[in-house]
């Protein structure tokens, strides 16, 4: 079996937490031979981070999967130079320390660069590598407050609200796996010669939120919290159903707009001179949200789903995980897997983020243990005896 286009590229994951992480995961997911640097006593954070089953943390397995793991204290001189060797053999890094920690450690892209031209070192942190606040501590809650993702969510009358998840990482970890291999095409026509890649966490969700930007500078206009509701379009919202289950209704397209009126019973506000424009209906959207809802407050979440898909309309249930694994498309289309795992004998998970026909991806195996593979690394690949590995391991410079 193909192990995914990416076979035979080599990057090395000494990012923490999530954004870094993930990119990774995901080059890992297509192929890479990805090499997972951590502390040798601490290892990531993300060993910590959600629910643990019998002391095995769970998100662990699924955003380390596809990784070959060694811990190197990379502060010290002898776990810099072993950083440098293992760049030396990868065509990626990437990292998320704060901007100037590789260079205060002896291993900047200069000096990587001059033993391997090629390498892509992909940087991300909070605010970018220059400007006033770039050497600001960076998570994605910053990022989620700056970007004005949070003024834009949760009620007209309540705080700013946000997400229950890393919501800027996510964005940033993706957004990564796209610029590195916008690097990388751009090293097979540059000579080979690569370059650093400069992401904040707060960029990519800034352009998620949306063209707030620009809006202001034209109309000095600001958006403002409006719940579920859009300024773009109405009805749309979530809504109550007869059995207490939730749905939500998008009428982002015009005719789907008017199936909805028609199924709800009001097709007369279809002929109203203001519903035939998207921001007009949102202007109107207590009117309809009442129509709507009301209908919907009627009848039980099948009866609702099965209605709204006879008339061509759009809708669709809100989730919870259980609802996520036992749904039908998402089991058809294979969008989460179980995969054999060492520790917890089988563990279900996202599966690789996209479908290729020629070339897919697959997980090979789940988060391994810190130091799992170390001894491999350092003595089969990059030829250190083992007793100088017993000795660093002693002194807790690698693990």
């Amino acid at each position: 079996m193909h192990d995914g286009p990416l076979t035979g590229l080599r990057v090395i994951d000494a990012s923490t937490i999530l954004a870094g992480p993930l990119c990774c995961q995901i080059l890992g997911d297509f192929g890479a031979d990805v090499i997972k640097v951590e502390h040798p006593v601490a290892g990531d954070s993300m060993r910590g981070h959600g629910h643990a089953k019998d002391g095995i943390a769970l998100w662990w397995k699924e955003i380390s999967r596809n990784k070959r793991t060694i811990g190197l204290k990379l502060s010290t001189p002898e776990g810099a130079d072993l950083l440098r060797r293992l760049a030396a053999t990868a065509d990626v890094l990437v990292e998320n320390f704060r901007p100037g920690t590789l260079e205060r450690w002896g291993i900047s892209p200069e000096q990587l660069w001059e033993l391997n031209p090629g390498l892509v070192i992909v940087r991300i942190s909070g605010f970018g590598q220059k400007g006033p606040y770039a050497h600001r501590p960076g998570f994605g809650t910053l990022a989620e407050a700056m970007s004005g993702f949070a003024h834009l969510t949760g009620e007209a009358d309540g705080p700013p609200t946000l997400p229950a998840f890393g919501l800027a990482d996510s964005i940033c970890g993706i957004a990564a796996s796209s610029a590195t291999m916008v690097a990388l095409w751009a090293r097979t026509r540059n000579g080979g010669k690569g370059q650093v890649v400069d992401l904040s966490l707060l960029e990519p969700i800034m352009t998620a939120v949306g063209p707030g930007p620009t809006v202001y500078d034209q109309l000095g206009v600001i958006g403002h919290r409006h719940g579920n509701r859009s300024t773009n379009n109405a009805p749309r919202n979530t809504y109550r159903t007869k059995d207490g289950d939730w749905v939500a209704v998008s009428t982002s397209a015009q005719t789907i707009a008017e199936r909805v009126l028609r199924l709800v019973g009001h097709p007369e506000v279809i002929d109203e001179p203001w519903f035939a424009s998207g921001r007009e209906r949102a202007a109107h959207a207590d009117l309809l949200d009442d129509y709507v809802g009301g209908w919907i407050a009627e009848r039980t979440r099948d009866e609702v789903m099965r209605a709204f898909e006879e008339a061509g309309a759009a809708v669709a249930p809100v989730y919870t995980a259980r609802d996520i694994v036992t749904d039908e498309h998402v089991q058809a289309a294979e969008m989460v897997v179980k995969v054999p795992d060492a520790d917890l004998g089988e563990v279900l998970m996202h599966n690789v983020m996209w479908r290729m026909s020629e070339n897919p991806g697959r997980i090979r195996f789940t988060g391994r243990p810190l130091g799992a593979d170390t001894d491999d690394l350092l003595v089969n690949e990059l030829g250190c005896t083992p007793e100088t590995v017993a000795e660093l391991r002693a002194r807790e410079i690698v693990a």
